[in-house]
């Protein structure tokens, strides 16, 4: 079977979005913010999903699309918990590393996809 690169990373990303998720509030009892962070971050994994069955390539990328606009709302929440101190920077520079080459191939996947 082919492997599937944005499919594995963006699973594996809301994964550490759950992980980071039950931190920020078991021990820093930050519930807003963290709660925006699952939602976007999870949200990306489950619309590469639904773009594996889109119905045409017009709905694959826009599947795609709307994954990329919640990659980048991720990594505008990752931003602010770690400038107001909810996350170390650790936490930040691991999280905000993965969601950068998600990004990357997110709009990679959808210019290449547009050209053909």
């Amino acid at each position: 079977m082919k492997e599937n690169i944005i499919k594995d990373k963006s699973f594996a990303f809301a994964l550490r979005i759950i992980q980071l998720y039950k931190y920020l509030t078991t021990e820093q009892k930050e519930y807003v913010m963290s709660k925006q962070l699952l939602r976007s971050g999870t949200a990306i994994g489950a619309l590469v999903r639904e773009s594996e069955h889109a119905e045409s390539k017009a709905d694959f990328i826009h599947k795609l699309s709307i994954a990329l606009k919640e990659a980048n709302e991720s990594e505008y929440w990752l931003d602010l918990l770690y400038k107001s101190a909810y996350v170390d920077e650790h936490q930040f520079t691991s999280n905000s590393n993965d969601i950068k080459e998600i990004l990357r191939l997110l709009i990679s996947i959808i210019k290449s996809s547009k050209q053909k």
